[in-house]
């Protein structure tokens, strides 16, 4: 019986929120329209109502931990769920996504996501793909802002392994920027798939960055080792046992 409410209670939530981000962005869409300020200031507020919205309605608390990077960065970050994108574009001042171009032509998502100067790339061709991103984050990058970049290219469920993609090291070895490695938790709660949403704490961190300068190879390995053991220890924190046994309830 608690397991069928709290499953309800987590498709009236996911329900909600998408409707939410139809009515935020059609009330924001003249401001957004006609100044990237208002674009950033209705997706940092939509942000902070669903952040809101899982803490008094699923008992779903966030946090973030470490130094949220100010500066231009490039961030690269485990993706586990929609979660830690609201969680890092809430934190962050001026975060822009490299994201799957077919996200351009989706309602109010791809309207906003242009205002923002995010960098849409085409994941199947990989190495013309590569090469774009780069030419199209160059010419981004004339507003100042964090770059945020899932290295592992798509949600990766805990305890799931999947490869980190070069397309990190790329940038980071063509914009000469520090890299700021972040990890985070939050799929135990928010999974990236299903309805069911639990209670807990979801965490996302930022961690020491990354200076540039490493060779390609040096730079993905640090990327990986810092980010794959900074998510299980939060994950362990919530309860997870890295062979897979879950213990958070």
């Amino acid at each position: 019986m608690k397991t069928a409410f709290r499953w309800l209670l987590s498709a009236v939530f996911m329900v909600q929120i998408y409707v939410m981000m139809l009515i935020f962005g059609l009330v924001f869409a003249p401001w957004a329209l006609v100044s990237p300020r208002g674009a950033r200031v209705a997706c940092r507020s939509y942000a902070g109502y669903v952040l809101w919205c899982a803490r008094w309605m699923l008992g779903l608390r966030t946090e973030v931990r470490g130094p949220v990077p100010t500066e231009e960065v490039i961030i690269a970050a485990k993706h586990q769920s929609f979660l830690d994108i609201l969680i890092i574009f809430h934190a962050t001042p001026s975060a822009k996504f490299i994201m799957k171009r077919e996200l351009l032509w989706t309602p109010i998502i791809g309207i906003y996501a242009k205002r923002l100067g995010c960098v849409p790339v085409n994941r199947g061709k990989k190495g013309n793909a590569i090469a774009r991103m780069v030419k199209d984050v160059a010419a981004e990058f004339a507003d100042p802002g964090q770059l945020v970049i899932y290295p592992q290219g798509t949600r990766v469920a805990p305890g799931a392994d999947r490869p980190y993609k070069i397309g990190t090291g790329v940038l980071y070895a063509a914009l000469e920027q520090p890299c700021v490695p972040v990890a985070t938790n939050v799929g135990l709660f928010w999974p990236r798939t299903g309805i069911m949403r639990k209670p807990g704490l979801g965490v996302v961190e930022f961690l020491p960055a990354i200076a540039p300068g490493l060779d390609r190879d040096a730079f993905m390995a640090t990327l990986e080792r810092e980010v794959e053991t900074h998510s299980n220890k939060l994950m362990q924190e919530a309860g997870y046992n890295i062979d897979g046994v879950s213990h958070h309830g």
